[in-house]
């Protein structure tokens, strides 16, 4: 564990963010890679599995939406994976209550697991964004990275988030493209583009982190199920 948490020090040190490697979190951050190459051996959860770059792709990556989630926000994670952002979101920021769902319950095993190793404030939910009625407006923020471009996100999430909250869509290089397609769909469900933050996150390249309030109710119509905002985006 000593090595790896040299390396995850060293990237996040890198990426100006080696405050959330210090300490217990550090620690958790080191012990959250070991078990997630453990557990990826059994059960494929990613193709990268250097430490270098699992440090930089999976945690550093999901901890640029960290500085745009209020204080004790509820957060739900949607499309979650094997659990980025969530669990290094977690991790990093322990005043937050994370939700983290994903339509495949298999990979919420591992997010599961990792919660109640690592002693995080993370519950799981196997189900899909459009079909949890009883959630709806019912969280202080929503992230999603690498799930659906823009104007197919925006209606998983932002039926999802309170009138104030807003949602954190973490995009890499097209996402200015991506922000222009969905911007008709943003205002439709309530939102409000609020902030566009774009920059390089060394070897991974161009991210923007694309900030929408909830300016207003999303309409009751939506989300629709997941055929028709496929087939017709807002």
């Amino acid at each position: 564990m000593t090595d790896t948490l040299a390396i995850i020090r060293s990237v996040f040190a890198e990426c100006g963010i080696s405050q959330y490697a210090e300490g217990e979190r550090g620690e958790k951050f080191a012990l959250l890679f070991d078990e997630l190459i453990a557990f990826n051996n059994v059960t494929n959860l990613t193709a990268i599995t250097e430490c270098e770059e699992v440090a930089l792709r999976h945690f550093a990556d999901s901890l640029t939406a960290a500085d745009k989630i209020p204080m004790g926000a509820s957060v739900i994670d949607v499309g979650c994976g094997g659990g980025f952002p969530t669990l290094p979101l977690a991790i990093a920021r322990p005043d937050l209550a994370i939700t983290a769902l994903d339509s495949t319950a298999k990979k919420l095993v591992f997010v599961e697991n990792m919660a109640k190793k690592l002693s995080l404030n993370v519950k799981t939910l196997a189900a899909r964004a459009e079909e949890i009625p009883e959630y709806r407006e019912s969280f202080d923020v929503a992230t999603s990275r690498a799930v659906a471009r823009m104007n197919l996100l925006t209606e998983l999430c932002l039926p999802l988030v309170k009138v104030g909250g807003r949602f954190v869509a973490m995009k890499g290089a097209s996402g200015r493209e991506e922000l222009a397609e969905a911007e008709n769909g943003i205002t439709k469900l309530g939102g409000t583009v609020t902030e566009v933050d774009a920059f390089s996150l060394l070897s991974a390249g161009e991210r923007v982190i694309i900030t929408v309030e909830k300016t207003s109710p999303t309409p009751p119509a939506y989300p629709r199920p997941w055929g028709k905002i496929k087939k017709k985006p807002l």
